[in-house]
């Protein structure tokens, strides 16, 4: 049933527009008409303007024709860098960008393999229940479009994202994450004719960074240091360094104590520091934490799991829970009440120049896609 040629051409087109974080108002635009002539009912939400970008959030509504309660579909509209003026190569079934992009099958895919189910439902005159389609902005840069949607436009309480590599799993368990932003003041001077009266802050966040644990802490916890930017001259001492660092852990406690663990160890080094340089009231810190995303954990007998695992069945196949260590719309999702799973799409390489994905995959997804909705029409009001 699934029109193969359809599909790839669908993607080309999709990935052929610009749409990087905040300037997803073109493809946007796109989507919205091609679903207006499919019969779905849309509307764009005002996310766009409460984060400066160029549209909000697109949501879609197909009543379908059996009585279930409706089903959301989720990916996200947005690429990122380098996404501009991409060139699709399609070589042995397989698209990649010519080298010099992203493909931007994250997530161009997903939105092609919506597309794609939606048109097999209504030509095979297929029984389906109420569909929900979020397409969100924004997600590469913090979910910020999903942290924006009005959840009261939403009427389902579980559903699917679109938004991962792997065809055989369904991710269930993903981490909550926290950002860090330390900014470490200390004192200029010329670093060749008085480095005496000048307190180093490059030097000071060094010591700091020198006591953390990083990387893997354990299986369920990661931290990172990502980002050190300070100085302005090899010849002055920098007055001013800020650090940047994210914590990510499966376990609330342990993210919590993780991040209590950086704060601590530059708490320290300034204090120590202080005490050498009496009375300046420097070196000083500043702390910033930005809780990033809550974490997702999806018992595996929840009906959203069991739904895809059947239907999985139905086509011979077996589809594995998953944990990742990344964050997805579905985690905002999760946490304002909606149940939702990650599916992949067969997408690899991601936000590299390497990025690809096979035809095959993505096919594969259209028909996991298709009955799952087929099931849950049989599913009446339970």
């Amino acid at each position: 049933m699934v029109n193969r040629d359809r599909l790839a051409q669908i993607f080309e087109h999709l990935v052929k527009i610009d749409s990087v974080s905040k300037e997803e108002g073109a493809v946007c635009n796109e989507i919205r008409k091609k679903l207006e002539s499919m019969g779905g009912k849309t509307y764009v939400d005002g996310a766009g303007k409460k984060i400066g970008g160029n549209t909000g959030n697109l949501i879609a509504r197909f009543n379908g024709n059996i009585r279930v309660p409706p089903l959301l579909l989720n990916a996200h509209m947005d690429t990122v860098e380098p996404g501009r003026g991409i060139a699709v190569v399609f070589k042995d079934g397989i698209f990649t960008s010519d080298g010099t992009t992203i493909l931007g099958a994250d997530d161009k895919s997903a939105i092609a393999i919506i597309f794609e189910t939606i048109m097999v439902l209504q030509e095979n005159n297929i029984p389906h229940g109420p569909l929900e389609l979020v397409f969100t902005i924004c997600e590469e840069i913090g979910l910020l479009g999903a942290k924006n949607l009005d959840f009261n436009l939403i009427a389902s309480k579980y559903g699917y994202t679109l938004d991962t590599s792997g065809t055989e799993g369904i991710v269930t368990r993903a981490p909550a994450a926290i950002r860090l932003e330390l900014k470490l003041y200390g004192k200029d001077a010329h670093a060749g004719v008085a480095p005496e009266e000048g307190i180093n802050a490059i030097f000071i966040a060094s010591n700091a960074i020198a006591g953390l644990n990083l990387g893997r802490i354990d299986h369920e916890t990661t931290c990172n240091i990502g980002m050190v930017k300070g100085g302005i001259a090899t010849n002055i001492v920098p007055n001013l360094v800020t650090i940047k660092g994210e914590v990510r852990s499966h376990d609330n406690e342990k993210l919590n104590k993780v991040a209590d663990r950086i704060v601590s160890s530059f708490t320290a080094v300034v204090e120590k520091y202080k005490s050498i340089f009496p009375g300046s009231g420097l070196p000083r810190l500043e702390v910033s934490i930005d809780h990033d995303f809550p974490l997702t954990n999806i018992y595996d007998d929840h009906p959203v799991v069991l739904l895809a695992q059947k239907a999985a069945a139905n086509l011979g196949r077996k589809l594995s829970v998953k944990t990742t260590g990344g964050g997805s719309d579905a985690n905002i999702f999760f946490e304002n009440g909606i149940i939702t799973g990650v599916i992949g799409t067969g997408m690899r390489d991601m936000h590299t120049v390497r990025e690809s994905i096979r035809l095959d995959d993505m096919t594969r997804t259209v028909e996991l896609l298709l009955e799952i909705i087929i099931v849950h029409s049989k599913k009446g009001d339970k």
